[in-house]
């Protein structure tokens, strides 16, 4: 049975880690105008969350009630491929380091946000978490996906033996301005964006993308992303996983179309089938999410894109640094 005594953000010291990051920045602006005492973001400079001393220090220092774990090494299928190990060992050494001193210090919240690669590759559609261990997730990403998938077991273990307050949010892909993109490491809707306007720029007569197209995802916008986070804080409270999404897919072919579209570009595109698609679908079971934070996603797929393409033209072109750029300053502490 779920426990409704849930901690209000009002008046609390709040720990967000990543809080720099894509996803991080959309949280913390939320976060802003809910009354939190304080919000600390600490930087990867001043604290590296895979070394143990350093977690330490940060509880010690930032003495949060409530810590919300974004950070994370992430990249696109490519990024997968080439950095497996340090994918799997970075983001099972921080979150775990982070939510075993969270318990030691007696915080009063944990928010962990996972990842839909966390999945089995074959899950049915649309995934439920009853579903989420009937299986091995898909290759390209699995170290990425099971290593977040302990932040699950550690949540539940800890409320089974100590009473520990954590929970385990699954978001969909996330895009939105602000995002990734590097042509190394960026996810499919930037790096599609990237591409499909570099090749006009440039007057190509055709472009080559990764995978047959057929592959499905579901994406939701950095900033629907945020609110679901911020109100799962509060209003959620059990480890059992709960999926954060649309529940609506889309096939990579058309995702493609409503980009080229959108940009203008006239060329053709040309798959290459010898490259990986990643997980063949994905689409969430969102009636939890809709039940328990009494929220659904605002932000459509095509006006997210057009804020993106908008924000990557205006912004990024300009002033080409790969990540947020957002220079509104939040209540950010470097030393604590």
């Amino acid at each position: 049975m779920r426990n409704t005594l849930v901690p209000s953000l009002n008046n609390k010291r709040v720990v967000v880690t990543g809080g720099a990051g894509f996803l991080g920045t959309a949280v913390v602006d939320i976060l802003q105008n809910q009354s939190c005492r304080e919000i600390v973001v600490p930087r990867k400079a001043d604290y590296d969350l895979v070394d143990m001393q350093d977690v330490k220090r940060l509880y010690h220092e930032a003495q949060p009630d409530v810590v919300f774990h974004l950070a994370a090494s992430v990249g696109g299928i490519g990024a997968n491929l080439q950095h497996p190990g340090k994918f799997f060992y970075d983001n099972i050494m921080m979150g775990t380091q982070m939510m075993e001193i969270g318990r030691q210090r007696g915080l009063e919240k944990f928010v962990a946000v996972g990842t839909v690669c966390s999945y089995p590759k074959l899950t049915p559609i649309p995934f439920h978490v009853d579903d989420f261990w009937d299986g091995y997730p898909e290759e390209t990403n699995a170290p990425y996906g099971l290593a977040k998938k302990m932040l699950a077991v550690q949540s539940q273990a800890y409320r089974t033996q100590y009473g520990f307050n954590s929970i385990f949010l699954l978001p969909s892909n996330l895009y939105g301005p602000g995002d990734n993109f590097d042509e190394q490491s960026s996810h499919v809707i930037p790096a599609f964006i990237h591409k499909c306007i570099r090749a006009q720029r440039e007057g190509l007569e055709h472009i080559t993308l990764w995978g047959t197209g057929s592959a499905t995802r579901e994406f939701l916008y950095v900033t629907d992303a945020a609110k679901a986070i911020v109100l799962a804080s509060e209003k959620y409270n059990d480890s059992y996983p709960l999926n954060i999404g649309t529940g609506q897919e889309i096939c990579i072919k058309d995702l493609w179309g409503i980009i080229q579209d959108e940009i203008g570009f006239r060329g053709e595109v040309h798959w290459n089938s010898e490259m990986p698609d990643g997980q063949p679908r994905r689409c969430l079971d969102v009636r939890s999410m809709k039940e328990y934070l009494q929220f659904s996603p605002e932000m459509s797929l095509v006006d997210g894109l057009k804020n993106t393409i908008r924000w990557y033209t205006s912004e990024y072109l300009v002033k080409p640094v790969y990540g947020n750029t957002n220079n509104k300053k939040p209540v950010v502490m470097h030393h604590i």
